[in-house]
């Protein structure tokens, strides 16, 4: 299971506290996993230079076809500025057809809380997907 460790590319300055976004992506098919990664790298490199990010690591589950991020910001502007600049919103444009699911949780924590574990994050995420699924039924 390749991982990429938390990173700090900014320090939070005044900022007490976090927003923080956990994500989980799957493709449709082990074909699409390869690009999806390569991609995902790509957004990486972006994400250690973003204004505002506090830090961030991923998870890619090939195997599974799914992928996982986990990022903490300074604010929700940040974030949204980050989501709306190349190459991460050409990556969203360019990679939704080959989604199956994707699913977001947001929730802020005090910045001396940094970093946020993987555990907890996946059972948001999960909390939120059996939400999402109950929905749709």
């Amino acid at each position: 299971m390749p991982t990429l460790p938390w990173t700090v590319p900014n320090a939070p300055g005044q900022a007490t506290s976090a927003l923080i976004m956990a994500s989980r992506f799957e493709v449709r098919s082990l074909k699409d996993v390869p690009r999806f990664f390569t991609k995902s790298l790509a957004a990486w490199r972006q994400v250690k230079r973003a204004p505002g990010c506090l830090g961030a690591s991923l998870i890619a589950r090939p195997f599974k076809r799914t992928f996982l991020t986990l990022s903490a910001w300074d604010n929700r502007q940040s974030l949204m500025t980050f989501n709306g600049t190349d190459p991460h919103r050409s990556i969203v444009t360019a990679m939704r057809p080959t989604m199956k699911t994707s699913t977001f949780v947001f929730w802020n924590v005090e910045v001396g809380d940094l970093p946020v574990n993987w555990a907890d994050a996946e059972r948001r995420i999960a909390e939120k997907a059996a939400t999402q699924s109950d929905a749709d039924q």
